[in-house]
């Protein structure tokens, strides 16, 4: 096998990222690749409204104006090549702008464009079909609500514009971490049999994906890299032949790269870790193990993974109806009673206006007092709040509906109970809520096309096999912990913890600090102990059916446990009204959940206890 490394610089997160990391990336120098991911399933619908209003939109500007406009004299003169999904729901027009950029420098770069997961024109036929929800079995909506409608592709035509001779690969709607495992099959020549070297160039991609959530953004351990955040370096991933890689940073940056940041990525929101299903590999990451190789460098490696599904994930985004809120803050004495006060008020005066004029009531309703004690049930220990922010939010088939109770609100400052406060702009405007939509497409029913500056190839259509979950032999739980006088420790003393979203399903990763720690962390978080946790997102104290609400998966080669939680976001992303409607801070509601461990253990690691 060669012994050839790549070294693949992640520098975009999403859209919206900061544009601090090419530069500091090219500084580094060294870099085979840079890979760019900006496309979450709301950032579709917003980019075909663009497209909608001008045809040469619809992708990510700013991949033009602040990534390729500065940087790419540069990029020509390293030889660094670019892999992005910038495309979004228009990367002709996209590679069209970049070309503008190339020929304006006069540099001699070529700049590819893979197309064929836009599925929007076949929106009424996939209506008729009766196509249902892969996890609600909702029927497809209406096709003239559809804003979007996108499969998830894959590396390997990346891969095929490489071996073409591109120097610049554009995007539509891929995978996240297909431009990073594009570039490893063009290097190493991996075919689709090549299951665990898929999976590991995949997982490198995954660790990429995020940019800084790798090298201290997010991290659980955030106080050892305070100082540091505003000059947090983006992770390099050298991947090797085998799919083994080591993930680090640019020498001189913050952040840091160790077994708790690496380990944590891995865990964000990867569903069942035995299925971590992708166009081009189905990967097992319980497989995995995690090596600190201190300097800020981690191995990875041991990721296995089995052959290539037989259809692509596809997700459509639609409107639904309108929503809007406000956040005020309230102060002083019962400061948390006094807010939920002023709520009450604003919806009856907006519900009876709404009936006054004919309009029907709110189609959903949500009214989060963060800093009081209910705010979380029994995980919140504070009574008697001083300081609460209340955020009021609500759906209405009409954005008349929504401008009623956000004017409501706002006239109500003179009438509300004393100690109403904040500091704000404008008064809020409704805006519309995007639903998501997915299903699984058979790979025969695509077609990819691949143009390399003016050169179009019809890409030959891949294939796959079902994948049957219950075949997977599951990992043998942890033995269990000895008999002894126990104690409680907060788990965050045992362990690191990441979450996130999967639609309207939450992850929560708990990666234990050392081996040895493992046992008793998962004789502690059952499935039942943390449905009981979240019983106030999940809608039940009842944990009797916790089977049916939370699952719980081990990754003994890294030491974690990945719990899903499931119908617990209020919808997800724009379709929910929480607060955190992507789950980004459920880790940290758990982190401080009590486990059970020996004196001895607790002794050893007390000073850890927060």
């Amino acid at each position: 096998m060669s012994e050839r490394v790549i070294r693949i610089g992640g520098a975009s997160g999403f859209w919206g990222e900061s544009a601090m990391a090419t530069p500091q990336l090219l500084a580094a120098g060294g870099l085979d690749y840079i890979v760019f991911d900006y496309l979450a399933e709301i950032t579709m619908s917003i980019m075909a409204r663009a497209r909608s209003r001008d045809p040469e939109r619809g992708y990510a500007t700013d991949f033009v104006s602040a990534v390729m406009k500065p940087n790419l004299a540069e990029i020509a003169s390293q030889g660094v090549k670019i892999l992005s999904n910038a495309g979004g729901v228009n990367p002709v027009a996209c590679a069209k702008a970049v070309r503008g950029l190339v020929a304006e420098a006069g540099l001699d770069l070529k700049v590819a464009v893979v197309s064929g997961d836009d599925l929007l024109e076949r929106a009424p036929q996939i209506a008729a079909a009766g196509q249902k929800e892969m996890y609600s079995g909702e029927r497809f909506p209406d096709p003239s609500v559809v804003a979007s409608i996108n499969a998830y592709l894959g590396a390997f035509p990346i891969a095929r514009a490489l071996d073409r001779g591109a120097d610049i690969v554009i995007t539509g709607r891929s995978v996240d971490s297909a431009v990073t495992l594009g570039a490893c099959i063009h290097e190493f020549a991996w075919t689709r049999e090549d299951c665990d070297q898929l999976a590991g160039g995949s997982l490198a991609g995954h660790i990429l994906e995020c940019g800084p959530q790798a090298t201290g953004g997010n991290f659980t351990d955030w106080e050892t890299v305070a100082d540091s955040i505003a000059d947090i370096g983006y992770p390099i991933a050298e991947v090797s032949a085998d799919g083994s890689f080591v993930c680090t940073k640019p020498e001189g940056t913050g952040g840091v790269v160790n077994v708790g940041t690496v380990s944590e990525q891995m865990l964000y929101e990867i569903g069942d870790p035995q299925a971590y299903v992708l166009p081009d590999v189905i990967c097992d990451f319980s497989t995995t193990t995690i090596e600190d190789l201190g300097s800020d460098r981690v191995q990875v490696s041991g990721t296995t993974g089995r052959i290539a599904p037989d259809t692509y994930k596809v997700c459509a985004t639609y409107a639904d109806g309108f929503r809007g809120g406000t956040m005020m803050t309230f102060y002083g004495i019962d400061a948390d009673r006094k807010a939920r006060t002023f709520a009450d008020a604003a919806f009856k005066r907006a519900t009876r206006f709404l009936e006054s004029i004919g309009q029907p009531p709110f189609s959903e309703t949500s009214v989060e007092v963060i800093g009081a004690e209910s705010q979380f049930g029994e995980r919140r220990r504070t009574e008697g709040s001083r300081e609460v922010a209340i955020k009021m939010a609500a759906k209405h088939p009409d954005a008349i509906g929504i401008g009623v109770l956000l004017k409501e609100m706002t006239g109500l400052a003179l009438a509300t109970p004393p100690g109403l406060s904040g500091f704000a702009g404008a008064r809020p405007k409704p805006s519309p809520v995007v639903r998501l939509f997915s299903f699984l497409l058979d790979k025969s029913q695509l077609e990819i096309t691949l143009d390399v500056e003016g050169d179009s190839e019809l890409l030959t259509p891949e294939t796959g096999a079902a994948l049957d979950v219950a075949t997977l032999v599951r990992p043998a739980p942890p033995a269990a912990p000895s008999e002894d006088e126990f104690v409680e420790v907060p788990l965050v003393a045992l362990a690191w913890g990441r979450s996130g979203d999967k639609g309207d399903k939450a992850n929560v990763g708990v990666i234990a600090r050392k081996a040895e720690y493992l046992p008793y962390i998962w004789r502690t978080l059952g499935e039942d102990t943390v449905a009981a946790c979240f019983a106030h997102f999940l809608g039940s104290s009842d944990a009797g059916d916790a089977v049916d609400r939370v699952h719980r998966y081990l990754l003994p080669g890294s030491n974690a446990i990945n719990f899903l939680l499931h119908n617990v976001l209020g919808g997800g992303g724009v379709a929910s009204l929480r607060n955190d409607p992507q789950g980004k801070g459920y880790a940290q509601l758990l982190l401080d959940h009590p486990i059970q461990v020996p004196r001895a253990l607790a002794d050893s690691v007390g000073g850890m206890n927060r």
